[in-house]
């Protein structure tokens, strides 16, 4: 097992990445807190591990409740998020107990939301089962719903008490999901680390049939990056909105589409073509470099063209990014491989690269 930590003064917490600690009970006597705990899953990862999380925490004398919740984007909103607070209501769960975010990216910020909200705060431990997860949602204490006119409007920064990345539950994770999961492995190379960028080019293919020792490294390193810029702006006031490296174009392909179509990290691997593009128009990136991300996002299965809306259609679901300041967007860029930065961009620019991306 490998630990890092996310630096936040008294909201400190650990991040362990390794093989088996699910169903290890010294891992989880380290994490949790006195009194029970409710695990929060879905209906497709219940069954595959919420058996062995309940038996490794009981083992350690704590009283666990199951919540079940739907699968899928379309169902991250207030109507879901109140089945978690009727099981929490229905249990008398108290404050000082805890939640386990037992399931993606989904799972993880319903839950997380849950737990900001119950009571005004309860312990959260997060157990991503998704490579997305594992290095995006589940570190950094963005938690949040989606509404209708767009992604994660409704939420709140709360940061767990720990994060458990048991790389074994990435076996059973579908290829289009764990695809999906290396977009934003992919986004830490392009925005802060052109080092890892290329590694991440040597090894992709170590990486497509999870090899434990890429996996191991794209996960620890994704997850230190990540780390390292919510200690230096843990609420996104300045620094931290570069990990949104072609999310503003991904938001509104997911938005546009309908949440649920695209996976997340299609729509940001997308997202991240049109960025680097972006990019390359205003002057941070050669042609070459641009290549070389269009490449290996397709190397890992990723589509790179958006849908062929009118460009108006994108302007309407960009408008409501949360980096939007007085009105105006802030995309973020390359200024080179490795090297990112928000800025304003003029509405022709944004215009022209969008035409050539769905041409």
């Amino acid at each position: 097992m490998k630990t890092l930590h996310v630096a936040l003064e008294s909201r400190s917490y650990p991040i362990w990445v390794g093989s088996g600690l699910i169903r290890d009970p010294q891992c989880w006597q380290k994490a949790l807190s006195p009194g029970r705990v409710v695990i929060v899953t879905n209906e497709t990862v219940g069954p595959l591990y919420a058996a062995t999380v309940r038996e490794a925490i009981e083992s350690l004398g704590h009283s666990v409740i199951c919540i079940d919740l739907p699968d899928g984007e379309q169902f991250k909103d207030w109507i879901h998020l109140n089945l978690i607070f009727d099981g929490l209501m229905a249990n008398r769960i108290e404050r000082g107990e805890t939640i386990v975010a037992l399931g993606g990216g989904v799972v993880g910020d319903m839950a997380g939301f849950a737990a900001a909200s119950y009571q005004r705060g309860m312990r959260l431990i997060q157990v991503p089962t998704t490579l997305l997860s594992q290095v995006d949602s589940s570190v950094g204490g963005k938690t949040a719903i989606n509404h209708p006119l767009g992604k994660n409007m409704i939420g709140a920064f709360y940061q767990p008490s720990a994060v458990l990345c048991d790389l074994d539950v990435l076996s059973t994770l579908p290829a289009r999901e764990f695809s999906a999961g290396l977009a934003e492995v992919i986004k830490y190379g392009c925005i802060l680390d052109a080092g890892f960028f290329s590694w991440l080019e040597v090894n992709i293919e170590s990486l497509l049939n999870r090899e434990s020792h890429a996996l191991t490294e794209a996960v620890y390193r994704s997850c230190e990056l990540k780390a390292q810029v919510v200690a230096a702006d843990e609420r996104e006031t300045d620094r931290r909105a570069i990990l949104n490296f072609g999310h503003t174009f991904g938001h509104a392909i997911e938005a546009g589409l309908g949440y649920g179509k695209w996976l997340h990290g299609e729509a940001v691997g997308c997202g991240m073509v049109i960025a680097a593009n972006l990019s390359k128009e205003l002057g941070g990136l050669s042609s070459e470099m641009v290549s070389r991300i269009v490449a290996l996002i397709e190397k890992v299965g990723l589509p790179t063209r958006p849908p062929s809306w009118p460009i108006q259609d994108y302007f309407e679901w960009m408008s409501h990014d949360k980096k939007s300041k007085s009105g105006k967007i802030r995309y973020v860029v390359l200024r080179s491989m490795g090297s990112a930065q928000t800025q304003v961009v003029d509405d022709r620019l944004i215009s022209k690269v969008l035409e050539k991306a769905i041409a």
